[in-house]
């Protein structure tokens, strides 16, 4: 697989005139492209990622994290990428795992790849880090698979499965959305360990806002996931 040639990268961004630039930079130096997606950020952002390499695409409002990713993913396809890396735009993701995204895939098959945070939470904020095990045990029990960090952003999906699959989650809910539409739809789901990095900024998930939409979502899926883990075959 020549990954540089076949993936690009997707970031979606919101004020992160802070980070965009460092971030594209860091992935550069694993892959020749890269989508930053600026979700109707009101800083600097979109000029930071374009100095620094990318091809940013400019949503005209802020529109959440699921839309931009489609927005990016759609971009991709229509350039010819058979994959896509996926990270956030605020520097938390360490670029130098991105060759663990790679290997994995060669190695299983994998038609996506998510980074695991759980292995080492020492860095990760004590309400997050419950937040994240509450989430995944929940998508794990829904799913039918272990699922050990429903929430990291850090992914590396196959296109055109990721393209196939049904997936309308607009906002932070895209995370476990994903995951549980590949399981549905029966494609290989493997975890790689990756490093956070956590610093003073304010993230941009609304505690309350996000929770309650994520547990609606969660909601929605019950009865027709359960439905397929049912009549599938073994």
């Amino acid at each position: 697989m020549d990954w540089s040639r076949d993936c690009t990268a997707v970031i979606p961004c919101f004020n992160e005139a802070a980070h965009a630039g460092r971030v594209v930079f860091d992935v550069q130096q694993h892959l020749g492209s890269v989508i930053v997606v600026d979700d109707g950020s009101t800083d600097g952002t979109a000029e930071c990622a374009r100095d620094a390499g990318a091809n940013v695409l400019r949503l005209p409002k802020n529109l959440g994290k699921g839309a931009a990713l489609r927005h990016g993913w759609e971009h991709a396809h229509k350039r010819g990428f058979k994959w896509v890396l996926m990270l956030d735009g605020d520097g938390q993701h360490a670029a130098g795992d991105i060759p663990k995204f790679f290997e994995c895939v060669e190695m299983t098959g994998a038609e996506l790849v998510a980074g695991n945070r759980m292995g080492n939470t020492g860095a990760m904020p004590f309400v997050r880090r419950c937040a994240n095990r509450w989430m995944s045990r929940w998508i794990s029990q829904l799913a039918g698979k272990e699922l050990p960090d429903s929430q990291c952003g850090f992914r590396l999906a196959h296109l055109e499965s990721l393209l196939n699959v049904s997936l309308h989650a607009n906002r932070f809910e895209i995370e476990s959305a994903m995951l549980v539409a590949f399981v549905a739809a029966r494609k290989k789901v493997e975890f790689v360990p990756v490093e956070t990095i956590y610093e003073s900024g304010k993230s941009k998930i609304r505690p309350m806002t996000d929770s309650w939409r994520w547990l609606q979502w969660r909601l929605a899926q019950c009865a027709p996931l359960r439905a397929w883990r049912i009549i599938r075959v073994p």
